[in-house]
């Protein structure tokens, strides 16, 4: 059955489950928006987005450091208590974004944290890259919007696959985890370093290091 985007939306406002939790409950119960609902609920989804409204103002700042000092990650996770922050669910969580952080060098946590002429200078090289192509005019601006889209899966940590399950985005982790956890939770921002960036040297390939040694655990 194809699920429409009418479908999805009407789902949305149902549960206030996010949108691609919305599209799969529908493809799991064949287009039944009730059973969809349902079917959230039992995954704790509906809740979840409803949760995202909550003050998130404990939390914890958390470092990772890739061995051998190559790479290193700050970031500061958010969540509503101080007695979540200290759980093993919660530490476990923000140990994993800042290791995603560290193999795939993402720019900003958003897609709205992207400064609109970064995309508008992007949208302009993608266009005259397609149109060199011998592109159909009548279909380059949904080539150039389909491009994008996978600009914004490198700059933005949300919009990524996560690296231990890439079915899912981080954004979907993170729903995931707000269900799991029962409190709000914000990537709130993060800074990382990689050594000698910057400095005109020989190139070495950091982030697969990193993943290699995610991949042994």
């Amino acid at each position: 059955m194809t699920i429409s985007a009418a479908m999805v939306k009407e789902l949305r406002e149902k549960s206030g489950a996010g949108m691609m939790d919305c599209k799969k409950a529908l493809i799991e119960t064949n287009g039944d928006i009730e059973k969809a609902g349902e079917y959230l609920r039992e995954k704790g989804l509906a809740a979840a987005a409803k949760k995202s409204g909550r003050i998130a103002a404990e939390g914890a700042v958390t470092s990772y450091i890739h061995m051998g000092g190559k790479i290193g990650v700050l970031l500061e996770v958010n969540c509503e208590t101080d007695f979540v922050a200290k759980t093993e669910k919660f530490q476990d969580f923000t140990k994993n974004i800042a290791m995603q952080i560290a193999a795939t060098k993402p720019e900003y946590i958003a897609k709205e944290e992207v400064p609109e002429e970064v995309i508008t200078k992007e949208k302009e090289i993608l266009k005259a890259q397609a149109i060199n192509e011998g592109k159909n005019e009548k279909f380059v601006e949904k080539i150039v919007e389909g491009r994008v889209e996978k600009i914004y899966k490198d700059l933005c940590l949300l919009e990524q696959p996560y690296i231990k399950d890439t079915d899912k985005t981080i954004a979907q982790f993170l729903s995931t985890t707000v269900a799991e956890i029962g409190e709000n939770i914000v990537l709130r921002r993060f800074v990382r370093f990689e050594l000698g960036e910057g400095i005109e040297k020989k190139q070495e390939d950091f982030a697969s290091e990193v993943m290699a040694e995610i991949n042994k655990n």
